[in-house]
């Protein structure tokens, strides 16, 4: 019988490996997608993000996470929970579908019309799979969600690189987007053992429902703050200027939604279920958020500190303007993780109405602030919404403490020497390596030395959580030995 911590080690290792894979794939094809297609062609996508991640909260309607967050989820649950997706996504659709050339006539380019009507086809396939993949998460059965989202990269990624050599433009993204989700959900329903059946009650949807739809509530205006400034620029600055923006964005959040999908899925199982030992619960999301500022401080500002010689390098100078964009992203999403770590603790407390207006909160300042900056460029935007974000851990902070008694100094104490640590290393890598003028030796010299330097730092500090890593990856070599010698 394996332990929680072994579970737990395991859905991190395995939701690691998905997210690794699933981002380095997103890696090598993005590459290959931004030097085929140009900023309009990016721009015109990015322009829809926002529609159609709110409409898939709306067809979810927070029910995936009430599965999750509940103790035992019985076959009723997960049945009234499918087929409410399934309507919702359907009766969405078709009102986005008619609302089409509305969309158009707010960004003035009447070619969304089609596009956007082909993309939103994305969370109808995703209604089929909401109810296989919570069951999955519920179970901690993480390596079967990783094959699953890891299969559906590759082969969706292959096909929108195709479309894009052929002279597809925009509706090769489009063409990706849609079919990784298709992929996933067929994926799913191959791995999890649970099915539907014909005879269902909605009486778990009304037992959810008030849970639910605050996470429902929430999970749009998260949406809204991720994609705010698409829907910005989009309007004000036209698909060009939305297209460097987001290129940027695309590559600082592939990395802080590594270490955020990662601990994503195993945060909300794993603290449920530590309901009755609050001593317990509070030291096991200590260790996750020492393991999450572990990761991501280093992992994003060095992205920081290689955004001009890596953009340039990848995907060509074209893309020049995205490079002065990504370090203030980075230092943002250096922070996201943490933020999410600390609202799923709130969620796990059946505080959805915390989530709510503390995310509402979010979204109004954002707004105001993007808003009013307006006229002074798209730089000085970016700056004030990183700003805005890595305040606001501060307030997720504030509402754990009250649930928790996870106090300031103890949350300083998890995060703030691997905050310094990788600022250092981050500073002395920057200076060390300016004299060199080759943008490929500079690419790689600070590369290995940052790594270099930020390890050899925690293994002299003795930092608890890089032996753990290194344990668990000891540990996890003998287990696949010994199932290799089973099955010899």
């Amino acid at each position: 019988m394996e332990t929680l911590k072994e579970k737990t080690a395991k859905g991190l290792f395995w939701g690691g490996l998905s997210n690794l894979t699933q981002q380095a794939l997103g890696l090598v094809f993005g590459i290959l997608l931004a030097r085929q297609l140009d900023a309009y062609d990016f721009g015109m996508t990015a322009m829809l993000v926002i529609f159609s991640v709110i409409a898939n909260e709306l067809q979810a309607s927070g029910f995936k996470t009430g599965l999750i967050n509940m103790k035992s989820p019985t076959h009723d649950d997960y049945n009234a929970v499918f087929w409410f997706n399934i309507v919702a996504g359907l009766v969405i659709y078709v009102v986005l579908f008619f609302s089409a050339p509305l969309i158009a006539a707010y960004y003035r380019i009447p070619e969304l019309i089609p596009l956007a009507r082909y993309v939103f086809l994305g969370f109808v396939f995703s209604s089929f799979g909401m109810a296989q993949s919570a069951y999955l998460t519920k179970n901690l059965q993480i390596k079967k969600i990783a094959w699953c989202g890891m299969t559906a990269t590759l082969l969706s990624s292959l096909t929108g690189v195709c479309m894009a050599f052929l002279d597809f433009g925009y509706w090769s993204l489009a063409t990706q987007s849609v079919l990784y989700i298709a992929l996933n959900t067929m994926l799913l329903w191959r791995f999890s053992p649970w099915r539907p059946t014909l005879h269902f009650t909605f009486e778990p949807i009304r037992r959810l429902f008030p849970f639910s739809v605050r996470l429902m509530l929430s999970a749009i205006l998260t949406q809204f703050n991720t994609y705010v400034m698409n829907f910005l620029l989009g309007r004000y600055y036209g698909a060009r200027s939305t297209g460097y923006y987001n290129q940027a964005f695309q590559w600082s959040s592939k990395c802080f939604q590594l270490v955020q999908s990662m601990m994503k899925q195993v945060d909300q199982p794993v603290l449920v279920g530590l309901q009755d030992e609050r001593e317990r619960q509070l030291n096991v999301l200590r260790k996750m958020m020492r393991f999450t500022a572990f990761v991501s401080f280093p992992l994003l500002l060095g992205l920081g500190l290689v955004s001009y010689e890596f953009i340039v390098i990848a995907i060509k100078i074209k893309w020049a303007a995205s490079a002065e964009l990504l370090p203030y992203l980075c230092l943002c999403g250096a922070f996201m993780p943490i933020s999410g770590l600390l609202s799923d603790a709130i969620i796990t407390h059946h505080r959805s109405d915390i989530y709510l207006w503390t995310t509402l909160a979010l979204g109004a300042c954002a707004t105001v602030l993007l808003v009013l900056l307006k006229p002074y460029g798209i730089r000085n935007m970016v700056i004030a919404y990183a700003v805005l974000n890595i305040v606001w851990v501060f307030v997720w902070h504030f509402f754990v403490y009250r649930l928790m008694r996870y106090t300031l100094w103890a949350f300083l104490k998890d995060t703030m020497p691997f905050f310094t640590i990788a600022v250092g290393v981050m500073a002395v890598t920057g200076v060390s390596t300016y004299w060199i003028g080759s943008l490929p030796l500079l690419l790689i010299a600070r590369v290995v030395l940052a790594c270099t330097l930020y390890y050899t730092v925690m293994k002299l500090l003795h930092v608890q959580i890089l032996a753990d890593c290194l344990a668990f990856f000891v540990k996890l070599r003998s287990w696949n030995t010994e199932t290799q010698r089973h099955r010899d």
